[in-house]
């Protein structure tokens, strides 16, 4: 049996993609909520408004839960329906009242909550405050994650502070497709980043000083990172950029981390050096962390892992003469012409480079416990629940993942697909769906529909959990 016994068996979902509810029972608006009420911000100026209503559904995603014979879950809470300021002076008791339910029922059903205090949805009254670039936002976390620790924490045993810090700070302020839309380039990203390691820094050390002592849990933050290989193995130029954009993609939150407590010095050196180039002389656009901030390192019990996809790498500068990250990175990602691409352009076929990316994990920072917190493949244009081509694709990932486990001794403890159901897919809205269930949002009842790939992810489960 190429899995352990107690490997976690998941799916994932997050706040805002699934409930709906948006202003249901006293829940505040989040950054979201605001990005998605602007025209064009958004695939058919679609929004999470109702999603799949999972805030008035929830039986029903049990039942899924249940069918797919799944030992975990991972869900995240929406911080403005527990907060609707954002701060503990107002406590939304309807929406610790959801959460209970879900995590109750959960357990009820012998299934693991795994649960993430942040998933993209700030609340709008703090952005108003100036959001992740104010520094004082870490400190709104950590009050904010001591209510949820002090709150759930009797009964969750595996938190995730937050969700992709990098694609927050890099689509949310760099790119400005996420919300909360910003376009500040070659600055506000790194700021953001930072203000999100410190927030994370807080939370857990609040957790390991006061509440693991009885709650015996485990808190880390979930990383997204492509697997970055050369496009030219013979090629040093393409060695040395597949390097940096590890360095820049997964190494930016890791290496402070599970590492050193500091940003890479790669990542350092490449940014001051184009600050020098640019004539740029203001605030040094990669903090510093202060001897007041508590210690990044360590603060981590296990490496949370989120990965789609591949590129190959070649060296390439930036043409634009403006301060950019992608200035800093200096490095130009391809896809190869053999990767069958899903769906979304973005999202190449790469089950192997999972594997390579474990290994790469295992090897540079510590060989740390792995859970893979989120790993799918969307469908667009026509619906087929007869999904052939992802069965196929999470057939050979999980293979994938037994190779490393077995072949290059990887610590692997747990694998999440992306995503439970249908559901509102960022900038993508509905176009993009990533579910084991087929979510019918043009039926008011919203009903769910298990794909062919969810009958096959229950195979899979009910074969490891069995051996």
């Amino acid at each position: 049996n190429m899995f352990p016994r107690d490997f976690a068996w998941g799916a994932a979902t997050s706040a805002y993609q699934i409930e709906g509810g948006w202003q249901t029972d006293g829940k505040g608006p989040s950054i979201w909520d605001t990005f998605c009420h602007e025209e064009g911000r958004v695939f058919g100026n679609q929004n999470g408004d109702v999603a799949c209503n999972s805030y008035e559904l929830w039986e029903k995603d049990l039942e899924c839960i249940q069918q797919l014979g799944l030992t975990h879950y991972r869900l995240s809470l929406s911080w403005a329906r527990l907060l609707p300021d954002g701060t503990t002076r107002n406590v939304n008791q309807r929406g610790v009242q959801y959460y209970n339910r879900v995590i109750d029922d959960l357990l009820a059903c012998n299934v693991s909550p795994m649960v993430s205090l942040y998933h993209f949805d700030l609340p709008q009254a703090i952005q108003d405050l100036g959001g992740w670039k104010s520094p004082g936002v870490a400190t709104l976390f950590d009050n904010y994650a001591k209510f949820c620790f002090q709150t759930f924490g009797d009964r969750v045993k595996l938190w995730i502070t937050i969700n992709e810090p990098q694609v927050c700070a890099k689509l949310g302020h760099e790119v400005g497709i996420h919300a909360p839309g910003l376009k500040e380039k070659g600055t506000t990203a790194y700021l953001v980043g930072h203000n999100m390691l410190r927030a994370h820094a807080m939370a857990w050390h609040s957790y390991n000083s006061t509440y693991r002592i009885t709650q015996n849990g485990a808190v880390s933050l979930a990383l997204n990172s492509d697997w970055l290989e050369p496009l030219d193995p013979g090629r040093s130029e393409d060695v040395t950029s597949a390097e940096r954009d590890l360095i820049f993609t997964l190494g930016w939150f890791a290496w402070p981390v599970f590492v050193t407590g500091d940003y890479p010095e790669l990542m350092r050196s490449s940014i001051e050096t184009q600050s020098k180039m640019m004539g740029y002389s203001g605030e040094l656009r990669l903090p510093r962390f202060s001897i007041d901030d508590p210690p990044i390192l360590g603060t981590a019990d296990f490496f949370a892992l989120n990965y789609y996809t591949s590129r190959k790498v070649k060296s390439g500068g930036c043409s634009e003469q403006i301060l950019s990250m992608k200035r800093d990175l200096a490095a130009e990602e391809v896809l190869d012409p053999s990767w069958p691409i899903c769906g979304v352009s973005w999202l190449a076929v790469v089950p192997n480079g999972l594997r390579k990316l474990l290994k790469y994990i295992k090897d540079v920072f510590n060989n740390p416990t792995i859970y893979i917190t989120e790993n799918g493949f969307a469908q667009v244009g026509p619906l087929q629940i007869e999904d052939v081509e992802r069965c196929k694709f999470y057939k050979s990932t999980i293979l994938e993942v037994a190779k490393a486990i077995e072949e290059d001794e990887v610590n692997v403890r747990g694998y999440f697909a992306w995503s439970l159901m249908d559901n509102f897919e960022w900038a993508d809205g509905f176009s993009a769906r990533f579910g084991l269930f087929h979510v019918d949002f043009s039926d008011p009842e919203l009903r769910r529909t298990i794909y062919q790939s969810g009958r096959e992810y229950a195979k899979i489960i009910s074969k490891y959990k069995s051996v």
